[in-house]
């Protein structure tokens, strides 16, 4: 599979940023595969417990040079530009698991813009093939990461920041406290245990 989005350095500014063209980059590099290729998406938070597509088939998976971190700001859908919010992202370093999940390659093509819709309405994550490890497996699969140079990168938080983000931040899908913990929750239906989560939701009590 093509991998530019390692090769291709992405401006950081969502403004710099296409998301239409970045959609049909992701598309060209998934058709480069070969004839029908079914597509794999790496979830790692609410793609986890609220997918909104019907995968074919699910798999637990582990990606190593990446790591689930809430560390990216949200001022509209977990909180508002006066009481930001925060929401998961993939940061490099460590490893994830999480979930592979496959669609169809002839359901990619009308798939693609609802995913893109609903992880990249701001341009802001940088698209990327990972590999996955799974039971069956290892699979090449799309996962929205953050680079730390984003402006959407919170950098580190001390305890008493994310204790103000859970008391009070709240945007149009409800608050931060709430999707963390729906994360958490979703994540150990599958059997994944997020230790570092974990300690952040205990700071909440």
């Amino acid at each position: 599979m093509a991998d530019s989005f390692h090769r291709t350095v992405l401006p950081h500014d969502p403004a710099l940023r296409d998301g239409a063209r970045m959609m049909a980059s992701t598309l060209a590099q998934w058709r480069a595969q070969g004839p029908q290729p079914d597509l794999w998406v790496f979830a790692y938070a609410s793609l986890v417990w609220r997918p909104e597509f019907e995968a074919a088939e699910q798999r637990l998976a582990r990606v190593h040079g990446h790591h689930r971190s809430l560390q990216m700001w949200s001022r509209v859908n977990r909180g508002t530009p006066q009481q930001p919010g925060l929401v998961f992202t993939l940061l490099a370093g460590g490893s994830c698991t999480g979930l592979a999940l496959r669609v169809p390659h002839h359901q990619v093509e009308s798939l693609m813009p609802v995913l893109w819709a609903r992880e990249m309405p701001n341009p802001v994550y940088d698209p990327k093939w990972l590999w996955c490890q799974t039971a069956q497996g290892p699979v090449r699969a799309l996962a929205f990461t953050l680079s730390r140079r984003s402006p959407s990168y919170t950098g580190p938080l001390s305890d008493a920041r994310y204790r103000d983000i859970f008391r009070h931040a709240c945007g149009r899908y409800g608050t931060t406290l709430d999707y963390a913990r729906q994360t958490f929750e979703g994540l150990l239906r599958h059997g994944i245990r997020d230790r570092a989560l974990e300690r952040l939701l205990r700071l909440a009590d």
